[in-house]
């Protein structure tokens, strides 16, 4: 019997990743906790007004259930922050240069530009000019943060670098600090808004500087109180749960507060869609294709695709809910980056995954 009987064995496609429960259908948990907020806010509308009007003191217009339930949310997601590996990434700066070039300097003007074009132009006819403007105020200010809790998921389900996509993330948190407010009023001031400087810096303060000292200083005296594998295996693990529940508490009060207008303005949900998948795919079809030309490797460029196209939607929302009130127009066009962000960022991913093969080809191992 000749060699050429026996069959040649083929290599083995790589095993699917697989997501843990929660995560696997985050969908369908975000469309129960919309069904229950929109119960709640029509079934109990004077518990809900009581709700919205919890604030830390009487005109901060930061809302109590909303800050804590905020908290409960980035602050484990901070205590995974490592700052110190922000150096080791100065050897192949090229994908992180690429990230923080579409998140700060192109995102958030053209959603701006998306917002205008459609919210205060092409759909003028069906949209108040006042209301409007409010809508362009919601999207830009849901554009200006980077995502940061999901991108881990994203960045797993494309085979990511964790390190490398846990440097992006701090630097984009980082930059979050000095620059979320400036460019959040600047484009606002452009789109007619007037946004409360002192508000706006007081939202930045209580939803992204307390949470990420706090974080800071938990994880640098645990590691070296108990030391990293404590921290990583039995510490961190603990606030699983935690976030779970405040992720979904959140979303339940945003579309509770939201009711009315998601069960009257449904048109108008379907209208501010448009500008917010297009910004997504722009984006991060912007992010691969630079990434791609300047040779960063794949695993690089999908998870960095993917901060480039998603929203730090917990913030936006908080942010328009202190700004604008909690049935604003522009909470609702932040609420509506909620409602699409998970099905759009996994068609994403799977668009980093099937053209991987493509994307190598320019990319030299």
């Amino acid at each position: 019997m000749t060699s050429a009987s026996f069959p040649t064995a083929e290599p083995s496609p790589p095993p699917r990743k697989r997501l843990a429960f929660f995560e696997r259908y985050l969908t369908v948990w975000v469309f129960l906790c919309m069904v229950v907020g929109v119960l709640l806010g029509k079934l109990a509308p004077g518990l809900t007004a009581s709700l919205s009007r919890m604030e830390f003191g009487q005109g901060s217009q930061v809302n109590v259930p909303i800050a804590v339930l905020i908290w409960l949310m980035i602050y484990p997601m901070m205590l995974k922050v490592d700052f110190g590996s922000i150096g080791g990434i100065a050897r192949r700066p090229k994908g992180l240069l690429v990230t923080l070039f579409v998140n700060w300097l192109i995102k958030p003007f053209s959603m701006a530009l998306f917002a205008w074009l459609f919210i205060q132009t092409l759909f003028a006819h069906w949209i108040d000019a006042e209301t409007a403007r409010n809508y362009t105020a919601g999207l830009i200010i849901l554009a200006a943060a980077p995502c940061t809790a999901m991108v881990f998921v994203w960045s797993y389900l494309t085979d990511g670098d964790p390190a490398y996509t846990l440097v992006q993330v701090a630097v984009n948190d980082l930059i979050m600090l000095v620059a979320f407010a400036p460019i959040v009023m600047f484009l606002c001031g452009v789109a007619q808004v007037v946004v409360p400087s002192k508000v706006l810096i007081t939202s930045v303060v209580v939803f992204i500087v307390i949470p990420l000292a706090a974080g800071w200083i938990t994880r640098t005296a645990l590691l070296k109180s108990h030391g990293p594998e404590w921290f990583e295996q039995s510490f961190l693990p603990r606030f699983q749960p935690v976030t779970i529940f405040a992720l979904l508490a959140t979303l339940v009060l945003i579309f509770a507060f939201q009711a009315e207008n998601l069960t009257t303005q449904w048109f108008a949900v379907l209208l501010l869609a448009v500008p917010i998948l297009l910004q997504v795919y722009f984006n991060s079809g912007l992010t691969y294709l630079l990434m791609r030309r300047f040779r960063v490797p794949h695993n690089v460029a999908s998870p960095g695709a993917l901060i480039g196209a998603s929203n730090f939607f917990e913030l936006a929302v908080a942010v328009a809910i202190t700004l604008f009130g909690p049935g604003s127009p522009a909470a609702l066009a932040t609420v509506v980056g909620v409602l699409v962000e998970v099905p759009v960022m996994l068609s994403v991913c799977r668009m980093c995954n099937d053209s991987r093969q493509w994307y190598n080809r320019a990319v030299p191992a």
